[in-house]
């Protein structure tokens, strides 16, 4: 993508200008049928308008917008040597980052497929922001095996979400791990950033971490290790999480989370 991104540069910018997402099929199909600026020019607009809005979608909002960008529009260059050259590279990765899509896609389905005939399905599910790429990555993380982790001590470090503490004499200093499962890392990382805007504790805990003056990521990282706790309760016990038990159980023990 970044390769398909730099050819454009140098000959067909305005693409990156109409399209956020470069690795849509209808930003690889654009490239495809039209790889150069004068050729997309020269198409009817009736044509153009019908090709942005045939998968329709959210970018059907924008097919005004962008055929207005297209007719006043003025190439980077007329060198047609510039213009073949990079145009013919364009279309080569454009298709190759269309069929690479299309693949992603098929795993995705069959991925989700899977997932939801699983056990444990429901219980990560239940968690709040669980979105269909996560879920799968949780479960596969944990396993089902619940003789594999005997604390939640044990997935924090396997995750790479507790830090080190390293001593040396009279000095010692903390960091985060760096031998560990990254993708697991990334996977809790990742979801614990949603779960600030869905979950009302998380919003209290990361507000009073960067009250504290931590910075974003120090402060995600630190509910992470706390939702691993709670994840962790849940996965043993095999039971789908509540918040609102969760919250009566802050309540019940007079957490600081709650005071105002």
């Amino acid at each position: 993508m970044n390769r398909l991104i730099n050819t454009l540069k140098q000959y067909y910018p305005q693409p990156l200008e109409w399209f956020s997402h470069r690795d849509s099929s209808l930003f690889c199909e654009l490239i495809i049928r039209w790889p150069s600026l004068q050729q997309l020019k020269r198409a009817r607009s009736d044509t153009v308008r019908h090709f942005l809005n045939v998968k329709g979608g959210t970018a059907v909002a924008h097919t005004e917008q962008r055929l207005t960008s297209i007719a006043d529009a003025i190439p980077l260059t007329t060198d047609k040597s510039v213009i073949e050259a990079n145009a013919l590279m364009a279309t080569a990765l454009a298709m190759q980052i269309k069929v690479v899509g299309e693949i992603i896609h098929t795993y995705n389905e069959r991925i989700e497929t899977l997932f939801d005939t699983l056990p444990d399905a429901d219980l990560f599910k239940s968690l709040p922001s669980m979105r269909p790429c996560i879920g799968p990555r949780m479960l596969a993380a944990l396993g089902d095996n619940r003789n594999r982790f005997n604390s939640a001590e044990e997935i924090q470090n396997y995750a790479g979400i507790a830090p080190v503490t390293e001593r040396s004499g009279q000095k010692s200093w903390i960091h985060w791990r760096w031998q560990c499962a990254k993708l697991v890392r990334q996977t809790f990382v990742e979801w614990t950033a949603k779960t600030v805007n869905s979950s009302y504790w998380a919003k209290l805990y990361y507000q009073g971490q960067r009250e504290k003056g931590k910075s974003h990521q120090s402060a995600i990282r630190a509910l992470a290790f706390k939702w691993i706790r709670i994840i962790y309760c849940c996965w043993k016990a095999r039971t789908r999480y509540d918040e609102a038990k969760y919250l009566l159980a802050l309540k019940e023990r007079n957490s600081p989370l709650l005071k105002p």
